[in-house]
């Protein structure tokens, strides 16, 4: 084996781990890829021989290239809600793939909403354990600087609930069911869920043309969850203003989010929310 050909062995060993990384820092699995392949094309331009660590130096490498893409991002404040094309199934093969090691759609979207250097610092440190004094120099800041980003970092991707850890933990279990019948198309399972004078409302952006905005009563609100079941395959549990909800994020980009009203292990009403507005101004976390 030539050199070249050792080198190209020893850069396919870290591959997989550099794709988790990037996957992780833009939510992508293109990008991700196209991030990775940057590394690749810099590596061949370097004397590799003088890298007393490869894997740290391809790592750091892809952190930066990341972190250079995440910023051109925000400046031109791409928009990572809405249009989208309706979700029709899972994620294509290749995003599930990278998401298969418990990286949910509902943490690609809080992650979405850090800041770049809020990002790179927390996912670095808090997803792959790399410390701080090592993080620092690619963000330029400080260790203690650093430490501070992925902190608060960390309170925004676990927020704060708005109810106690009791309420908390029985409108997860309502969401749970109700998500679980959903995606089945249960149509028993869901009127299980539903309070007999539940209400659905939704924004038209959600819903086939010409359905109804507003939707009352327990069987009409099952049957149409029962139609719209290809959705509920993608919707995942998450902290949506401090009480759990859903949210509906092909390739971790916000589609759809929904709120739940709970009462008495009911749904008493449920809003679909589409509009990109609306969803802007949602503060959205990780369930624990």
């Amino acid at each position: 084996m030539d050199e070249r050909d050792a080198l190209t062995a020893r850069f396919q060993e870290q591959r997989g781990h550099l794709r988790a990384v990037a996957y992780r820092m833009l939510g992508s699995s293109s990008d991700a890829e196209d991030a990775v392949q940057e590394a690749w094309l810099r590596l061949d331009r370097v004397d590799a021989g003088s890298l007393d660590n490869l894997a740290g130096w391809l790592r750091t490498v892809v952190t930066r290239i990341c972190l250079d893409m995440l910023r051109s991002r925000r400046s031109r404040r791409e928009d990572l809600t809405g249009d989208v094309p309706e979700p029709a199934g899972d994620d294509h093969p290749e995003e599930e793939a990278l998401r298969a090691d418990s990286v949910s759609r509902a943490l690609l979207v809080v992650l979405n909403t850090l800041e770049p250097a809020e990002r790179v610092a927390f996912v670095l440190h808090d997803m792959f354990a790399v410390p701080f004094d090592q993080i620092a120099p690619v963000l330029e800041r400080t260790p203690v600087a650093t430490k501070k980003l992925a902190s608060r970092a960390r309170h925004k991707v676990r927020g704060t609930p708005a109810v106690p850890p009791a309420d908390l933990a029985r409108q997860q279990r309502v969401v749970a069911a109700f998500l679980a019948a959903a995606r089945a198309g249960d149509l028993d399972a869901i009127l299980a869920v539903l309070a007999p004078d539940v209400v659905r409302r939704a924004d038209p952006a959600a819903l086939p043309p010409g359905a109804a905005t507003e939707v009352r009563g327990a069987r009409p609100v099952a049957e149409g969850t029962v139609l719209l079941a290809g959705r509920a395959r993608l919707a995942e549990p998450a902290l949506v203003d401090g009480v759990v909800g859903a949210v509906v994020a092909p390739g971790g980009r916000l589609l759809f989010a929904v709120t739940f009203t709970v009462e008495d292990d009911r749904i008493t009403a449920y809003d679909v929310i589409a509009d990109p507005d609306r969803l802007r101004r949602l503060n959205l976390a990780v369930l624990r």
